[in-house]
């Protein structure tokens, strides 16, 4: 269990970044966090990896207040990962392999165990091509593949992907999509944070929607993202799906293949 209980924020200057969140990441087994820029989806994130103390609230790690000692974080962040919008700042290796074996090398593991798990992450999100490649040749998506590698190295049950799609042209954006899907379909929980609201809307089944550090509205994708008058109170866009639905009255459909199967 990942969730957030009263959750408030403050910056040393007295700025509020987060006020009264809570969220719980059990809602969906893909949740979509979705707000326009400063409504708090970084602090959020960097609150659920341990980066940041509350000022107030809670982060719950299965059903207990987070502690900040560092066993504790360490626990933390082997079932919790994160996956940044740039992987250039999470690759740090100039070999795939070693990179994804980092945090197991930390830990102190064996090297069969190490190499055996590298294999099973790097064929997890389809990059057992390109292991002993060097990073530098690989594609903006190939990083972000293995950048994912890395997060699904250790015990991971949560994974916090920030602008999972952003970079990547429409065939790398639907492979990135079908891999979330897969992780989802094997157990893993996945909290997004982007501000491509179609991906969103299809791929996620719970969505938060923030406003300036607060939780504007929560639900199903397909109830949170037909409500406009809410969708653009909060700086956002609704789906393109969801305006053929509201404009022209066709069917409400999750995606372009369902719509042009009817």
């Amino acid at each position: 269990m990942l969730s957030t209980n009263h959750l408030c924020y403050e910056y040393e200057d007295g700025q509020r970044a987060l006020d009264d969140v809570s969220i719980d990441l059990a809602k969906g087994n893909i949740l979509g966090l979705v707000g326009a820029n400063g409504s708090g989806k970084s602090t959020l994130f960097k609150l659920l990896l341990g980066l940041l103390k509350p000022s107030s609230g809670e982060v719950l790690f299965h059903g207990r207040p987070l502690r900040y000692g560092k066993k504790d974080l360490l626990s933390l962040r082997t079932e919790v990962g994160i996956v940044f919008q740039d992987p250039d700042q999470q690759i740090f290796y100039s070999s795939v392999a070693d990179d994804v074996a980092f945090a197991l090398r930390n830990l102190g593991r064996g090297e069969e165990e190490i190499a055996e798990r590298v294999n099973q992450a790097l064929a997890t999100v389809g990059a057992a091509g390109f292991r002993d490649k060097p990073v530098q040749y690989l594609s903006y998506g190939q990083k972000k593949r293995v950048a994912i590698a890395g997060a699904l190295v250790l015990d991971t049950q949560w994974l916090l992907l920030d602008e999972p799609t952003a970079g990547l042209d429409p065939e790398g954006r639907q492979m990135m999509m079908e891999l979330i899907r897969d992780l989802a379909e094997a157990g893993k929980k996945i909290l997004i944070s982007s501000h491509d609201i179609d991906l969103i809307y299809e791929i996620c089944n719970y969505v938060y929607i923030l406003k300036q550090g607060r939780v504007l509205q929560e639900g199903a994708e397909t109830e949170v993202f037909t409500e406009a008058a809410l969708v653009q109170a909060a700086g956002l866009t609704q789906p393109w799906l969801v305006k053929l639905h509201a404009r022209i009255g066709l069917p409400l459909c999750k995606t372009e293949d369902e719509l042009f199967s009817r």
